[in-house]
């Protein structure tokens, strides 16, 4: 049986679509006129009203469709159009940029669509960096279960035993903390089904926007979590929660005696060559070429303003949505776990085993995408605010689609709301196509 998409968790752990519960974002589309209607204004500096005249929202979209035409072909030439279409329709939805790499049968296909930054015409980076959100999960994990496979800590071994100094609950263990069934608070916030909201560390928002460069450590964050009641006990539900993920990052810590950006270095960055994918700790700049994401507030006194959010701090979400990537990393990476050249396989099947409400395995959503089409593996991923990424891979690691996308962002998440028909109509292209085994 078909089944749904899994919802998208932003950074605050609300969702933005899902199968569980109805969504909580009601975020307006922006046609693309829309997005590009803010481009003069933000020549001038980092926060200015969003008014641009019509002739120069006409000129910049004239200047990016010729850009786009150039940029929407395959690595070797060739053109895809059931590809460039589905890049395409995200500009048109009002999404101001978005880079995507497709690996399958026919060979690689590269293209990006819209604006690298509002106000100029030059198209987004094919691989630029992008902040990958929680596509840091699946790191994580990974990183986890090598230490399971070297015999360092078992799944179902008591995390309180190697972290005493938290006082968690002895019951919670690793295979909960990467499934999502601990039960322990999201320290970016709960967001209840009968519309109960108890706040956290701000990650959305106005607040979230004059709070953007904070730095945070790792055990702040678990701290903050467990001032909080637990929102079910360990093992009887489960929750999407960062707070897991923190805590998986401290647990690798822990038992290698190095850092976490060290470990993700010496196990997975270096081996691959991910030469572009880094944790960005307390970074807030995006390192060489990359697309600029938004977010749009009203004044004190009523004016619209936009403000340039490619710098941010994303320490909020140590080891659960901290990662810098590019498209060709994510590539690599995701197949190469699939491949078998990450894990042991009795682990990758665990790992790929869907749990609970979400299709949840470790670091990994489990999508059944229907008849002809088979089965993903998948996470995407939005830090706070402006920038989302995907990643998607067919059972073997052969058929891959990741990328990243860039928005007018704001606190009903503006174009995101669209983000599911999509992503569906591009994953469909790659996976429904006779081109990938069930």
């Amino acid at each position: 049986m078909k089944t749904q998409s899994p919802p998208v968790i932003t950074a605050t752990g609300r969702r933005i679509y899902g199968v569980h519960q109805r969504p909580v974002i009601r975020g307006k589309v922006f046609r693309r006129a829309a997005v590009t209607a803010l481009a003069a204004a933000l020549l001038a500096g980092t926060a200015t009203p969003a008014v641009a005249a019509a002739d120069s929202r006409a000129a910049v979209l004239k200047a990016a469709a010729d850009s786009n035409a150039a940029v929407l072909k395959a690595a070797d030439g060739q053109d895809r159009p059931e590809l460039r279409e589905a890049v395409q329709a995200f500009v048109d939805a009002g999404f101001a940029g978005v880079q995507v790499r497709v690996h399958d049968e026919q060979g690689e296909w590269v293209g990006s669509a819209g604006v690298r930054k509002l106000g100029q015409s030059v198209k987004p980076p094919t691989n630029g960096r992008f902040w990958a959100g929680s596509i840091s999960k699946t790191f994580t994990a990974t990183l986890v279960l090598q230490l399971v496979a070297e015999g360092k800590i078992g799944l179902d071994t008591p995390v309180a035993g190697y972290l005493p100094e938290f006082g968690l609950d002895r019951r919670i263990t690793v295979r909960m903390l990467l499934q999502h069934t601990s039960g322990l608070f999201n320290y970016t916030g709960e967001y209840y089904d009968d519309g109960t909201v108890v706040p956290g560390i701000p990650a959305a928002g106005d607040e979230w926007l004059n709070n953007r460069f904070r730095s945070y450590q790792p055990e702040e964050l678990i701290r903050l979590a467990l001032s909080k009641s637990p929102r079910f006990e360990p093992g009887t539900d489960q929750n999407y929660s960062n707070t897991n993920y923190t805590l998986a990052l401290l647990l690798i810590e822990k038992l290698t005696g190095r850092s976490y950006a060290e470990e993700m270095q010496r196990r997975i960055l270096r081996p691959l060559g991910l030469n572009g994918t880094m944790p960005a700790g307390n970074r807030t700049q995006l390192p060489g070429p990359h697309a600029h994401g938004y977010y749009r507030y009203q004044d004190a006194a009523g004016q619209q303003k936009v403000v340039d959010i490619s710098r941010q701090n994303v320490s909020l979400l140590a080891g659960a949505g901290d990662l810098i990537s590019t498209t060709q990393d994510l590539h690599t990476f995701i197949s190469a776990l699939n491949g078998g050249k990450l894990l042991p396989a009795p682990l990758l099947a665990e790992m790929r085993k869907p749990y609970g409400k979400y299709n949840y395995g470790f670091g990994l959503y489990v999508q059944d995408l229907g008849p002809n089409c088979g089965t993903v593996y998948q996470h995407n991923g939005s830090p706070p605010h402006g920038y989302g990424a995907l990643m998607y891979s067919s059972p073997d690691g052969r058929t891959t689609v990741t990328g990243s996308v860039t928005w007018v962002d704001e606190a009903t998440r503006g174009p995101a709301a669209g983000f599911e028909k999509l992503l569906g109509r591009l994953v469909k292209e790659v996976f429904c196509d006779g081109q990938t085994a069930g």
